[in-house]
């Protein structure tokens, strides 16, 4: 059981038997104890110095990891290692292996093994040791082996055994058509004419080897037409639910059989795929199929000269799979996120597609959604991983208020496409068409866009375009793989991939954009989730990788202007547009002006143009950690980057760099009046600033989700609390690691001061949205210093009634700073948070701000929060209501007062969040006036029975 667990340690170097052994050499028999020794030198732990971990089971009857021990990565569960010396370390199995590894019937052979680092991230290869003195050997073919035959010739089949005769019982398809005794074994199967699995059984004194091969027929070169309008992947016959075709693209391949469910995973002669002779893809029509069934499948591609190390025979999915089973990663799926999730079949490897005829439609409640104009975007970027407890869609669906009433109008979802492993951000993509089963089903994710697109928001896709990993089967169909164990890279025959990096980036395997295999692949994939799925834009990850002009060590060329990436990407986002004309496409490229200009302002007369990731993280982190130095935040807007329109997402914090409030918290400004570090209030109050000035600015904007909440756990926060950065001796062990959930256990979203950051917050973005103003012009400013920010915004064509101006003041210091405002003319200007009023009389007026304070001027009152603040008070309940001892109200309120019938003031309440409990068992019974408050110093009056 291979545990290709982690983004960066996929290929890990071979390790030697002899890394582990059975102390004093002796091999335990199953009923007795056991210690195992292991050596990590030159293994994939050689440099680690942490704890190390046992992902351990059994050979049992011959099937090999059996009663595993708890689950991958959870250091509570597997046993841990004991360092003897130097590099070392012993496992004890005691008292018995047997009860070692649970087991009580069946007889054990070996013990699987794989050891771990604590966090999962590094491993050894999958090791193994023999149990007992009775072994069982195949020596030709090899075991799990595929020979290609040609109809009628003859496969020779030998093994032996240890320890005295054995009985052996060859099966061909499940059928026996061989036994013997002895120690000894060889029999020639003639004139194979068909495919066949094999299974030779040896048995002594009750213990079972299965040894499992196959021969595979070639069946010559079938050639015929493709039908016209089918595309790779699978196509339903949209008239009959008992046909389905299949297109696979192999280039360079000589024949292909389909085995599934359908054919008990041994197709026959009429399974094998026929071969179009002008476009070259292979294709075959399923007949007789269930409608509503859900069938299983892979591909066996066959090339019959293969090069130098590179397989002859691929066992693999389709690569345009919506639905994959995984032996890797399924039983680790709860079953309340996936319900009914089919089994993995039995004797069957890698990932296998699952098809279904007659699927009923989803039903869509919203048909008619317009998205939201790209210049008032505020996306919200969310890891459904990490977002609440049962880290599925269902926890998104159940906070569907709670984006609601922030008022984020678009949710960027880090890639839910089927990846490798379950715990992971998703940038390792397998599959890109399929949606990864640990988030939940099909028809939940479509529940999540309908709801989204319900409540007016966008719904974007992470999609990792750039590369992907050793599962892909555009992969494995061609890849370099000297020892034989089903995994590689990419060979130099590969039509979809480079051997070999284009650019200075690289993570995983290097797709090839020029190559029109990879544009066709591209484009399906595009297709399936716009029209499958409604969704409404992509954020390209990594769009650097996109050339094909460069190299690994090449970072000028990398980062440098490429025509080829700036014509390939403007090809997709044509492909995107010709389907919907209003399609968000966002580059993740993070390069120069001169070439993110060509998307950005590409089409932009028809209102489109490309949106480019605009990271200023380091200058917040130098603002919210109280420094002067690398405060910068004027490239925050398109103008700096020479964009005609505003199609730059500018944004403070992402899921590529730590929490801000986690650096300021730890390595922020300890001086001044109002020290940062290690003050986690003085910290926070600096959130509500960087919403300030980073949201108002015109054109679209990002958050990183719970920022909005001054969320201050490190990235790279280990599952235990600890936290392991970039900068430490093993560098960032737990940045993909799994996190906590302190915003909902803690309740930060009714908790001050975090109430106080998702309240302003929910303000800018209501005002960026509704204000015309904050779609207008824009200059930033640093008065004197880089703690203090100016931005003004504008827009001449309002008129005088209406908020044409406004000034956002900020005072990152640490102390409290006098800030020249600019204020374009002078008369009265008014804060548009609470609606107070400041007599301008000098144009260069000084503003004093304390320290992490900020202001936002205005020349009139913001229309979207007078409209927003007075509809909500005006919507405010009490409850309960009649009450005994205390009651609520359902809005946040600035102050809470409590009259009598004759008008006395009898009680106050300051500053009460939503939902919070009013005492009133000191209030005699009767009848009184409740007046609220918001900090719009709108009023509302209710009346209340105290019982």
């Amino acid at each position: 059981m291979r545990n290709i667990y982690f983004i960066l340690l996929l290929f890990l170097s071979c390790s030697s038997f002899s890394q582990v052994s059975w102390q004093g050499g002796i091999t335990p028999e199953a009923n007795q104890s056991g210690t195992i020794l292991f050596d990590k030198t030159g293994t994939g732990l050689a440099a680690y110095t942490g704890t190390i971990y046992a992902h351990t089971g059994v050979t049992l009857n011959g099937t090999a990891w059996q009663n595993v021990i708890g689950t991958w990565g959870n250091n509570t569960a597997q046993p841990a290692l004991t360092l003897v010396s130097g590099n070392i370390y012993k496992l004890d199995l005691t008292p018995t292996l047997q009860n070692f590894y649970s087991v009580t019937t069946g007889a054990i052979s070996k013990i699987n093994i794989v050891f771990r680092s604590a966090t999962g991230t590094q491993q050894t290869t999958d090791l193994q040791l023999n149990v007992g003195a009775y072994q069982a050997n195949l020596t030709a073919p090899n075991e799990n082996s595929t020979t290609l035959l040609n109809s009628g010739q003859n496969l020779l089949i030998t093994a032996n055994n240890t320890n005295g005769n054995a009985t052996y019982n060859l099966l061909a398809n499940g059928i026996s058509i061989n036994t013997s005794i002895g120690s000894t074994y060889s029999y020639n199967d003639t004139n194979i004419t068909a495919n066949k699995n094999y299974e030779l059984q040896i048995t002594q004194n009750g213990t079972t080897f299965n040894k499992k091969f196959s021969a595979i027929i070639n069946p010559g070169i079938l050639s015929q037409a493709l039908p016209n309008g089918l595309e790779i992947g699978i196509n339903y016959n949209v008239t009959d639910a008992t046909k389905a075709t299949l297109v696979l693209e192999a280039p360079g391949k000589d024949f292909v059989y389909v085995a599934g469910s359908f054919n008990n995973w041994q197709p026959t002669l009429s399974y094998a795929m026929k071969k179009d002779p002008t476009n070259g893809k292979f294709w075959l029509e399923l007949n007789n199929l269930n409608s509503g069934t859900e069938y299983l499948y892979q591909y066996w591609v066959v090339d019959t000269t293969p090069i130098a190390n590179s397989p002859s025979i691929v066992k693999t999915a389709d690569p345009c799979s919506t639905l994959v089973l995984s032996s890797y990663d399924d039983p680790w799926i709860p079953v309340g996120t996936y319900p009914n999730l089919l089994a993995y079949p039995n004797g069957q490897d890698r990932e296998v597609t699952v098809l279904q005829t007659g699927q009923i439609p989803y039903n869509w409640q919203n048909t008619s959604f317009t998205k939201p104009n790209k210049d008032k975007l505020v996306i919200y970027e969310l890891l459904i991983r990490d977002f609440d407890s049962d880290r599925n869609y269902q926890d998104v669906i159940d906070k569907i208020e709670y984006f609601k009433n922030l008022g984020i109008n678009a949710i960027e979802l880090m890639p839910v496409m089927e990846f490798e492993g379950n715990e992971s951000w998703g940038y390792n993509t397998a599959f890109h068409m399929a949606l990864d089963k640990f988030y939940g089903t099909k028809n939940k994710f479509k529940e999540l866009v309908d709801l989204c697109h319900q409540n007016g928001i966008a719904v974007i896709l992470d999609i990792a375009f750039n590369h992907a990993f050793g599962r892909n089967p555009m992969i494995r169909m061609w890849m370099n793989d000297p020892d034989g164990d089903g995994w590689g890279s990419p060979s130099t025959e590969n039509p979809y991939f480079n051997t070999v990096a284009k650019h200075s980036y690289s993570v995983g395997e290097d797709f090839n954009h020029a190559s029109n295999f990879t544009k066709e692949y591209v484009k399906k994939t595009i297709k399936h989730w716009i029209t499958e799925f409604k969704i409404d834009g992509f954020r390209w990850d990594l769009t650097k990788g996109f050339t094909q002009n460069c190299t690994a060590s090449d970072q000028t060329c990398t980062n440098n202007y490429q025509a080829d990436r700036v014509a390939i990407l403007k090809d997709y986002a044509d492909f995107t547009w010709n389907l919907d004309g209003d399609f968000y496409n966002i580059f993740e490229h993070l390069g120069s002006d001169l070439e993110e200009q060509q998307w950005a302002n590409y089409r932009l007369s028809e209102g489109k143009g490309i949106m480019m990731w605009g990271e200023l993280y380091e200058p917040y982190k130098q603002l919210t950690s109280g420094y002067a130095t690398n405060g910068d935040i004027t490239r925050m807007g398109h103008l700096s980057r020479g964009f005609t329109g505003k199609r730059l997402i500018g944004y403070s914090e992402s899921h590529d760099k730590d929490r801000l409030m986690y650096q300021a918290f730890t390595f922020g400004n300890g001086a001044g009046t109002a020290p940062v570090s290690g003050n986690l209030n003085n910290t926070l109050n600096r959130m509500s600033t960087v919403g300030a000035t980073s949201l108002l600015i015109p054109g679209p904007k990002m958050i990183w989700h719970f920022q909005e909440l001054g969320m201050d756990d490190s990235i790279y926060a280990c599952e235990n609390g600890t936290v392991n950065s970039e900068s430490d001796a093993t560098p960032g062990d737990c940045k993909l690691s799994t996190k906590q959930q302190p915003q909902w256990v803690e309740n930060w979203f009714t908790t001050s001061p975090r109430s106080t950051i998702y309240s302003d917050y929910t303000k800018f973005i209501k005002m960026k949205k509704n204000d015309p103003v904050f779609n207008g012009d824009y200059s930033i400013s640093i008065n004197g210093n880089n703690t203090k920010q100016r931005i003004y915004i504008y827009d001449n064509a309002l008129s005088a009634t209406q908020l044409k101006n406004v000034v956002v003041l900020a005072n990152y210091s640490v102390a409290s700073q006098s800030i020249t405002a600019d204020f374009p003319y002078t008369g009265t200007w008014y804060n548009l948070l609470d609606t107070t009023t400041t007599n301008v009389t000098a144009t260069n007026m000084q503003i004093t701000l304390g320290p992490g304070e900020y202001r936002i001027f205005g020349n009139q009152l913001s229309t979207a929060l007078s409209n927003e603040s007075f509809e909500a008070i005006s919507k405010v309940e009490l409850y309960p209501n009649p009450s005994t001892n205390a009651f609520q109200i359902s809005v946040d309120a600035k102050k809470v007062e409590i009259y009598s019938l004759t008008g006395q003031l009898i009680q106050t309440e300051n500053n009460c969040v939503a939902n919070k409990e009013i005492n009133i068992s000191n209030l005699a019974k009767g009848i009184y006036i409740v007046k609220i408050t918001n900090s719009d110093a709108i009023s509302v009056s209710k009346k209340l029975i105290k019982e």
